[in-house]
């Protein structure tokens, strides 16, 4: 969509009361973004479904180590118990918000309408924290399987070169433009769902008879380690929302988009699971990326082989999906004069926010080879703190604003709202606790989030004076 200067002083005005600066105008109100809905192609239905796998899961890659952490049955009941307790709430809270206000920037604009300014900056801030960990992930997993087909690439530094390369190509398509994005990601998760449902229509096959069939895996993942990998499988819905200025009849899109993901990756993970479970492979033989040597054990070398391509799609996916998420931020935030102007500059041709998407993708970069399991730690503290705020924004909104128009609503009335965030806290909680057990440079993970977290105050505090001059 096409994003001309936005006019700050208008959109830090409240919608009710002119005299404020905490509350943003709607965005609609702004008469220079009428001419845009002729002028460039929307997201529809099903595009917009793809993406928003890609950027919540990617297809059943990474589901191994709950499988070796907690055994098949406990693993097929937290990958059911996940999505009711963690995503579902999450889908309602994005539903209602992102049809009511289906603005570019999507989770940082909703908080910033709700709470003001310094809440709407610390949501942006820790999305885009918790982005340098996420998205350094996608690479690490692109690579592990890359090194199963091209042992090579596990020499010195050419895993970590092949991580560059695929964070390079993900940007440069995302300054092709979001359509390009989105019907990419339509594609690869056809391709990558076929050797799955042949895993699934396969393994019954083979029921009783691969126990003993694989070594142990060196995997250290726990039952708890499980669960956060659980959580982090779940983890991601409110990232579509930052994208809602270029999507179809929004209002109505964004529901029916998220509960059909929903659906499809919790499909996705139990199925091939339960399928694995009648061969009695033992749970000790799984680890991350070996969903293609079980697939070789049930269907052969070229069964094994698509699920060795499979991988790198499913990981190229959700880069390139999450690079299309994380980069509206900073250009959300230039056009409201919290950050400088540079991040709002669009492709002439694309209209793509080019200058947001290669210094995010800078960033992303330099947390290519850090442990897999570090960086979900970290990852899911910094997002699950950012969707509290919006849990709370929520909640705010209702309070502040009952009138605006919710095309969707969290069901329960007030206290559906509040207890909506009920579950995803104590979910946090959980990960806190565990946070604790891991380091990073010589400290535990959650000293190290909580740094990144007090971080957000000072970076609000040198933007201050930069965000009053543009008043």
């Amino acid at each position: 969509m096409s994003r001309l200067r936005r006019n700050t002083s208008k959109l830090a005005t409240a919608s009710r009361a002119p005299q404020q600066t905490e509350n943003p105008q709607p965005f609609a109100a702004i008469p220079n973004r009428t001419p845009t809905k002729k002028r460039f192609v929307r997201l529809t239905l099903w595009p917009l479904v793809a993406a928003t796998f890609f950027m919540v899961s990617g297809g059943t890659y990474g589901t191994e180590d709950i499988v070796h952490g907690a055994g098949y049955g406990r693993a097929i009941l937290i990958l059911l118990l996940t999505p009711l307790l963690w995503s579902l709430p999450t889908a309602f809270m994005i539903g209602e918000l992102s049809s009511a206000l289906p603005y570019e920037g999507g989770y940082y604009a909703w908080v910033r309408r709700a709470m003001g300014n310094f809440w709407g900056f610390q949501e942006a801030w820790l999305s885009l924290m918790a982005s340098i960990f996420d998205m350094a992930i996608y690479p690490t997993l692109f690579v592990i399987y890359l090194t199963r087909l091209f042992p090579w690439f596990a020499i010195g530094h050419r895993g970590v070169m092949a991580g560059l390369a695929v964070v390079t190509i993900c940007t440069v398509m995302n300054v092709a433009g979001i359509r390009v994005v989105a019907i990419s990601s339509l594609w690869l998760f056809l391709l990558i769902s076929s050797p799955f449902i042949l895993i699934v229509l396969f393994a019954p096959f083979k029921a009783g008879m691969l126990a003993g069939a694989a070594p142990p895996a060196h995997s250290s993942v726990g039952l708890m380690g499980g669960l956060l990998v659980a959580m982090w499988n779940y983890m991601g819905w409110d990232n579509a929302s930052t994208i809602a200025a270029e999507v179809e009849r929004p209002q109505r899109t964004y529901p029916r988009a998220l509960f059909f993901a929903l659906a499809i990756i919790a499909l996705s993970y139990v199925l091939p699971v339960a399928a694995m479970s009648l061969t009695r492979l033992s749970p000790t033989a799984w680890e991350t990326g070996s969903w293609a040597n079980l697939a070789g054990l049930v269907g052969g070398p070229w069964l094994r082989l698509a699920l060795e391509i499979g991988g790198m799609m499913s990981a190229f996916g959700m880069l390139n999906a999450l690079v299309m998420s994380y980069s509206r931020l900073p250009l959300a935030m230039a056009q409201d004069g919290i950050l400088p102007g540079i991040f709002a500059r669009l492709h002439p041709r694309t209209r793509a926010p080019w200058v947001a998407i290669l210094a995010c993708g800078a960033g992303w970069a330099l947390c290519l080879g850090l442990n897999f399991e570090r960086l979900i730690t970290l990852d899911v503290l910094l997002s699950g703190a950012s969707l509290l705020l919006e849990f709370a924004a929520l909640v705010a909104l209702r309070i502040r604003e009952p009138n605006l128009p919710r095309p969707f609503r969290v069901p329960g009335g007030m206290a559906g709202a509040v207890l909506a965030g009920a579950f995803p806290l104590l979910l946090l909680v959980f990960s806190v606790i565990r946070g604790d057990q891991e380091r990073v440079l010589g400290m535990n993970s959650l000293f190290f989030g909580v740094i990144l977290m007090a971080a957000g105050l000072l970076a609000y505090a040198l933007s201050a004076p930069y965000t009053r001059s543009q008043r």
